[in-house]
């Protein structure tokens, strides 16, 4: 702790995510008294360019692309957000709430630990207003919420779904408006507001009503398919034919919320809408079958 001046918490950290070895080997204990030749793993930034799109002494604002972690899984992972945030703001950076690694859009990022504890605070209180857009099979013409609870799989052996549909779940409920169809693609560019902050909540809310997005490589696609693309055997024909589309089409579109009497309303600049582009037509692709 004084080499490195860390304070306990982060020291049981590094030791709990066994980043700590001693003479090459890796120490479980945190109470163990150690001798010998002491190593700590440490997180390097290995930025890829990534600038962020708006700036504060206290946080600032990513359009997380596609494909790119939040924080990495482990200290193999080539490259995260977290990677873009500490090389902007250093090593007491972090982001403050989760996106999935396949959804892109808008990430709020500290740039201290205070703010940093104010504003995950505000994301679990639900003091952040949300908003995605989706591309998602089918046609859909009004507006309509879904109100089901959802709780988290605990059994892989016979389900890899990750959320599931559940009356003994955790309350859930989405707003959804469309806003344009596409008959060539046969899919509907919908937005989404959730008002409750599960894992997978919109995929899953779509899913349930038989309007899966597309791209979506769970919810939505035969099992055998989906365990393969877990397993990262899956090959990109198969993804565009079985899912729709590369990449889950799922963006994270604005964010609306008050910060030290200051109220921040943040939209994504990237035109999502365009991404009909890479929706494979119907013909071509895999009837899906909720």
């Amino acid at each position: 702790m004084r080499r490195l001046g860390v304070r306990q918490g982060e020291a049981q950290k590094i030791v709990a995510t066994g980043r700590l070895r001693v003479d090459g080997e890796v120490v479980e204990d945190s109470g163990a008294t150690i001798c010998g030749e002491a190593e700590v793993l440490q997180f390097v930034p290995q930025p890829k360019g990534l600038a962020p799109v708006f700036v504060t002494p206290d946080f600032a604002l990513f359009d997380k692309p596609s494909g790119t972690l939040v924080h990495p899984t482990t200290y193999r992972t080539p490259h995260s957000m977290l990677d873009e945030i500490r090389h902007h703001f250093g090593k007491d950076a972090n982001a403050t709430h989760r996106i999935d690694m396949e959804t892109s859009g808008l990430l709020l990022a500290s740039r201290h630990k205070k703010a940093e504890r104010f504003l995950k605070t505000m994301f679990e209180g639900r003091g952040v207003k949300k908003s995605y857009l989706a591309w998602v099979r089918g046609r859909i013409d009004a507006p309509f919420d879904v109100d089901v609870p959802l709780r988290q799989n605990t059994d892989f052996s016979t389900i890899k779904l990750k959320m599931l549909v559940d009356p003994e779940g955790k309350p859930a409920l989405t707003h959804f408006e469309p806003l344009e169809y596409d008959p060539a693609h046969d899919a509907t560019l919908v937005k989404a507001i959730p008002h409750t902050g599960r894992q997978h909540q919109i995929r899953v809310h779509l899913f349930h009503v038989k309007h899966p997005i597309l791209g979506d490589p769970i919810y939505g696609v035969p099992m055998p398919v989906a365990i393969k693309y877990l397993d990262k055997v899956l090959t990109e024909e198969e993804r565009l034919y079985y899912m729709g589309a590369k990449r889950l089409l799922l963006h994270a579109q604005s964010l609306d919320f008050e910060y030290r009497g200051v109220r921040y309303m943040m939209e994504s600049q990237m035109d999502f809408e365009r991404l009909k582009e890479e929706i494979v037509p119907p013909d071509r692709r895999h009837e899906v079958v909720c």
